[in-house]
């Protein structure tokens, strides 16, 4: 008998640790409804970081004749590497083929005093452990700085997986493997320092096509949408030509039974671009958080991928007929990181959260990565999200209405799940539950949406010293 309730007592005890541990790693803990982030350390932080590191840039009403150069890589990896996107994808996630290749290409700018180079990648994200790689290794070979640097990834969910440490890496893009950041890290690189090397005299244009019709809102059937395809046309003095486009649907067409590396539809759109234009074609993911395409009746995804990308490749070549170009543009850059509110994921109820360790133990970053761009009267601020369409167009709106063509992208060399509008936040479902997008990926508590907009507006106050005024090219 005595044997019998050490036993129990043994049971006992084992359980009380496990629950006591597993209360503090995994949850349930109360959730906080007010950050109060103006009070913290990270909030004034940030703001001086984007203040200090935009003062680095010059700012002038009058600046040099522009030069731009463009350089592209190929970053499909070896069959059987990991591809990333779903966590359902079966087999470890192995590759099985090529439908067709993964890209990374990139555009330099300067106005003789400031350079910027926007970088657009075939990738889910823009993994962090990646974009510092890149930065060090181009640092090394061309006079550039992290600052100088703009990364963005189409969120294509078929592209090189591998690329991280940790659980939350793991799910999404399968088991680790270091050589894949060192190729893609040494691919961007080479890209970067080819588009620098070939810069030369050059004009753009800008503009935005309204295509409404090919995005909708996947979160929330009659919820708003970013509906802007957002495009510049680069030409060097050689007539060589170049695109820049932006757009918002999250590039789903192939499901997690897609085995094959595939830059989805943005690469259809980039390859019909270039095939009606002869130009180099560059794809920039936008606020793609609740957005989805719709109005492409095609049989099966292969199709859909080819006529998406297509179409929208068709509105850009028409609306860019007759481009107002400019040669002379005022460029800046800023690229900073920053401290985040308390993680807080409500997966199962509203009123319970994740324990702040959760985060720790899964391997989610710590902190963000704010950038920001100037060319001109166009300003680019790229966040570390799954950006809401539903902001990124009313902050575009907004934007316009003191002259600045504002894009904001996602994936700035970090993720830190879903931005979204905070009026959804506590919203629940008739069951009492929480959407997929609010409960589960959205981390960063109810006041994450208010910071990081203090933090946008910060870096175009910043970046938008001088007037968004443009000198016309002869």
């Amino acid at each position: 008998m005595h044997i019998v309730k050490r036993i129990l007592l043994g049971v006992v005890v084992v359980l009380l640790l496990f629950t006591t541990l597993f209360l503090v790693f995994v949850g349930p803990w109360p959730v906080y409804k007010d950050s109060r982030y103006r009070e913290s350390a990270y909030y004034k932080d940030a703001l001086a970081a984007v203040d200090a590191d935009a003062a680095l840039s010059n700012f002038t009403d009058t600046p040099e004749a522009l030069r731009a150069g463009w350089g592209v890589r190929i970053i499909t990896p070896s069959i059987g590497l990991p591809i990333a996107g779903y966590g359902a994808r079966k087999d470890g996630m192995r590759s099985q083929g090529v439908r067709d290749d993964l890209k990374v290409k990139a555009v330099s700018f300067t106005d003789g005093k400031d350079t910027v180079v926007l970088v657009g990648v075939d990738m889910l994200i823009i993994p962090p452990n990646i974009a510092e790689m890149t930065v060090d290794k181009v640092a090394s070979r061309i006079p550039l700085a992290s600052r100088n640097l703009y990364f963005t990834a189409s969120h294509t969910h078929c592209g090189p997986g591998g690329f991280g440490p940790g659980l939350a890496a793991k799910f999404t893009g399968g088991t680790y493997n270091p050589s894949v950041p060192e190729f893609l890290s040494s691919s961007f690189a080479d890209a970067i320092v080819e588009a620098w090397q070939n810069m030369k005299p050059a004009k753009l244009a800008h503009g935005t096509v309204d295509a409404r019709a090919y995005i909708r809102n996947r979160a929330r059937e009659h919820g708003d949408v970013d509906p802007n395809l957002n495009y510049i046309l680069v030409e060097q003095e050689s007539g060589r030509k170049c695109y820049i486009t932006r757009f918002s649907a999250h590039p789903t067409n192939f499901g997690s039974s897609m085995m094959q590396f595939s830059a989805e539809y943005p690469g259809a759109l980039m390859r019909s671009l270039e095939q009606q234009t002869n130009a180099t074609a560059v794809y920039l993911g936008g606020g793609l958080g609740s957005m989805s395409g719709k109005g492409i009746e095609a049989d099966g995804p292969d199709a859909r991928v080819e006529l998406m990308g297509k179409t929208l490749a068709d509105l850009i070549v028409a609306a860019s007929a007759s481009p107002k170009f400019t040669d002379r543009v005022d460029i800046a850059s800023l690229a900073v990181p920053v401290g985040v509110p308390p993680f807080q994921a409500r997966p199962l109820s509203p009123k319970w959260r994740l324990s702040p360790l959760a985060a720790k133990l899964i391997g989610l970053p710590n902190e963000g990565f704010v950038q920001g761009a100037r060319i001109g009267d166009l300003l680019f601020v790229g966040l570390p999200f799954d950006t809401s369409g539903e902001l990124t167009r009313q902050w575009r709106e907004e934007k316009a209405a003191a002259g600045w063509d504002l894009w904001v992208t996602s994936f700035s060399r970090a993720y830190l799940g879903y931005l979204s509008p905070e009026k959804y936040y506590f919203e629940t479902n008739k069951r009492g539950q929480l959407d997929y997008e609010i409960g589960f990926m959205n981390w960063l508590g109810p006041n994450s949406t208010t910071y990081f907009k203090e933090i946008l507006d910060r870096v175009v106050m910043q970046l938008g010293k001088s007037a968004p005024t443009l000198a016309a090219a002869p």
